[in-house]
């Protein structure tokens, strides 16, 4: 059985109602992790249901086109324990879209992230509701001893330390597919490419508390990582794309502005100096600074006009934020 994207379907014969709220949903993207589902699902169980906290809860397993089993898996589970429901996607979109379809069927006033491989521990799960519950927004799991190669935890510390540097949220383990949010926050923040992992500091660049809490961390069992060198390539264009939705979505102008009154003072400055050769009687015609200036002077009045179509769009958002909802998180 396959399901359209963009309207998923929930795993038969028992759909919720869709009006229906929970206290805690669990959303997890898979991608051909079979054989850890039930594993998963019945820890979770363990530390959340009958045996547990007995919590009001959910799992949403989202299927992001595996080509195992594990659409099989996730309808047996559901017809064991209605709690635990299915979305599959048509093809592989990444876990950016298999992130935004869950968290757009869950019904849980806090929505939790993990990933499938057992790497995470439903026995952090509490700790997750409890800070959510003490009045954070946004808690983001801190593998203290990562079961990850050398490589990888250097890759990872580096990851984290230039996001901290330059978004000034300070997280040890922003990486971490460990994560929990307040239902206002999935609300808020759009989700995609692959900007998920950046959620903490796109949250906190709107108001939102965030803190981060000590999780435990298994080595994989079953399946094998898809952690790549490509993704450090990735990581880097999405920082710049963070870096600017974090210090430059609400004043454009401020960035574009400014580098275009920079190359328009470079390009201005290299006409002055070729304008004064000019009237010492100096041939410029051949010259490529003459080129170069013209080039930096246009290119400052570009600049400068995309700060201003984007002033432009940002007041016309911000005319229908405000006839819409303001960020206000209590009235008295």
């Amino acid at each position: 059985m396959t399901v359209d994207v963009q309207a998923p379907a929930l795993v038969p014969p028992r759909p919720p109602s869709p009006m229906a709220r929970c206290a805690v949903s669990i959303v997890v993207p898979s991608l051909n992790e079979a054989e850890s589902l039930p594993e998963l699902a019945k820890r979770i169980e363990a530390t959340l249901g009958d045996r547990g906290l007995q919590e009001d809860y959910e799992v949403i397993f989202v299927d992001d086109g595996s080509t195992d089993d594990s659409w099989k898996v996730m309808c047996a589970l559901n017809r064991d324990d209605p709690r635990v429901r299915g979305l599959r996607l048509r093809s592989n979109f990444g876990k950016a879209m298999a992130l935004t379809t869950g968290f757009a069927e869950a019904r849980g006033e806090i929505v939790l992230m993990m990933d499938a491989d057992l790497q995470d521990d439903p026995a952090d799960l509490p700790a997750f509701i409890e800070k959510i519950r003490s009045g954070l927004d946004v808690v983001v799991g801190w593998k203290v001893k990562r079961q990850d190669p050398l490589s990888r935890r250097v890759a990872s510390r580096i990851f984290n330390g230039t996001v901290g540097y330059f978004t000034r949220v300070r997280l040890h383990d922003m990486n971490c597919g460990f994560k929990a949010y307040r239902r206002e926050v999935i609300e808020t923040i759009p989700v995609y490419g692959d900007l998920f992992r950046f959620i903490p500091a796109l949250a906190a660049s709107e108001g939102f508390k965030v803190a981060e809490v000590p999780v435990n961390h298994h080595a994989r069992a079953h399946g094998r990582s898809r952690y790549g060198l490509e993704r450090i390539t990735r990581g880097f264009f999405d920082l710049l794309s963070v870096l600017f939705l974090t210090r430059y979505a609400r004043r454009p102008m401020h960035l574009f502005g400014l580098m275009g009154l920079f190359t328009g003072l470079c390009g201005s400055a290299i006409a002055a100096y070729l304008t004064g050769l000019w009237l010492l009687g100096e041939s410029i015609g051949s010259r490529p600074l003459l080129l170069l200036s013209v080039m930096l002077m246009v290119m400052g009045v570009q600049l400068g006009s995309l700060g201003l179509i984007g002033e432009f769009l940002t007041y016309q958002n911000q005319k229908h934020r405000m006839a819409e909802k303001l960020p206000v998180r209590n009235r008295t």
